[in-house]
């Protein structure tokens, strides 16, 4: 079993930025990517960024390429989502999760890959 918990999440005006962080625990070679999510009220839970742990390739959907950056370091198994130029559409909860053993993203991270989640940090982008 690998446990996640995020934090970093907080208020911020739009334009501003953000880091959230993402320490993992437990079995953390029983993953291959690690994929960040985020969800509204109403709304299903939409993968945002994801980098695989066996080469640190990363991918991104396209609401946040360009803006956002993934990044892990090795050596503390934390995994980090730097936030720029947010909008007010970025607010969300946002979570990390680590993906099923034999899953390696090549786009942005599939909710149904997913097994082992944090639990969620928000992010509130406002004037």
């Amino acid at each position: 079993q690998v446990q996640l918990v995020e934090s970093g999440g907080g208020l911020v005006q739009p334009g501003g930025s953000l880091r959230l962080s993402c320490a993992a625990s437990g079995s953390t070679l029983a993953y291959h990517a690690i994929g960040w999510f985020r969800q509204v009220p109403g709304k299903e839970r939409e993968g945002v960024s994801c980098i695989n742990t066996s080469d640190g390739s990363t991918t991104y959907a396209d609401s946040v390429k360009g803006r956002f950056t993934i990044s892990r370091d090795n050596a503390n198994n934390t995994y980090y989502f730097q936030m720029s130029s947010l909008k007010p559409e970025d607010t969300a909860v946002y979570y990390c999760a680590a993906g099923s053993p034999d899953y390696y993203c090549s786009g942005p991270p599939l909710l149904s890959e997913f097994r082992a989640w944090g639990q969620g940090t928000q992010v509130t982008v406002s004037s």
